[in-house]
């Protein structure tokens, strides 16, 4: 609210839900370091750039602790360069945050930064709902292949989608972790002609890659791994 400086605009919806002056105050201090605007409270938002304003609007949202974090198209009006910079932000929030986030976005590159899990609609409803690479290579239907048709695989597969189950001792192999990205896994199966062995998060093995799993996936697609390693 164009009227309002960046502290009052943050604890406007607490003052709405009859919060007291004090702790609203407390709480928009502590959203206002959360989004790095520290020294900014008292700028209106006719001084801020566009991202600070996108930050003022995320805080604000944030202020009163949803426990699903909503958020409509919140960097559409940015240029690219502010926009990947929020996007970067977006990330570092949610890294410190853990919450569960619904993002609404009609640009299929912002979401693929963003998610882990992805839902195309048409018509006011859901067509499909997966992890990125799974509408990438398994589309239900033509629409959702039209819509993902442009993306490049290779910036989408990771090592734990194209792994197959070990058949023989890992001694010997070398590790990855399973959100390597295709293009660098590559790099590694041009040293390792017998696959690398590729590790989730918490250091288990679960399969092995191999260069055929690769050709395949971007060939064919793959069957991608239930577990998500990836995040």
């Amino acid at each position: 609210m164009p009227h309002l400086n960046v502290i009052e605009n943050i604890a406007f919806p607490l003052k709405l839900q009859g919060i007291s002056e004090l702790e609203r105050y407390a709480q928009a201090e502590r959203v206002i370091e959360l989004v790095g605007l520290q020294g900014r409270e008292s700028n209106f938002p006719n001084e801020l750039s566009g991202g600070q304003q996108q930050r003022v609007g995320i805080a604000r949202s944030l202020a009163v602790e949803p426990e699903v974090w909503l958020l409509d198209e919140p960097f559409s009006a940015l240029d690219p360069l502010i926009r990947k910079k929020m996007q970067d932000e977006f990330l570092r929030i949610q890294s410190v945050l853990h919450k569960s986030i619904v993002f609404i976005t009609h640009d299929f590159q912002e979401a693929l930064r963003v998610a882990d899990r992805m839902a195309i609609m048409r018509d006011g409803a859901i067509v499909q709902v997966g992890r990125p690479v799974d509408l990438i290579l398994n589309p239900v239907d033509d629409y959702v292949r039209e819509f993902t048709r442009d993306v490049p695989w290779e910036s989408v597969l990771c090592a734990a989608d194209v792994v197959e189950a070990a058949d023989g001792p890992l001694t010997g192999l070398g590790r990855v972790a399973g959100d390597t990205p295709i293009d660098s896994l590559l790099g590694y199966l041009g040293d390792n002609a017998d696959g690398v062995a590729v590790e989730a998060a918490d250091g288990s093995v679960i399969g092995v890659a191999r260069a055929s799993n690769v050709i395949r996936a971007l060939a064919n697609g793959c069957d991608t791994a239930p577990a998500d390693v990836r995040r």
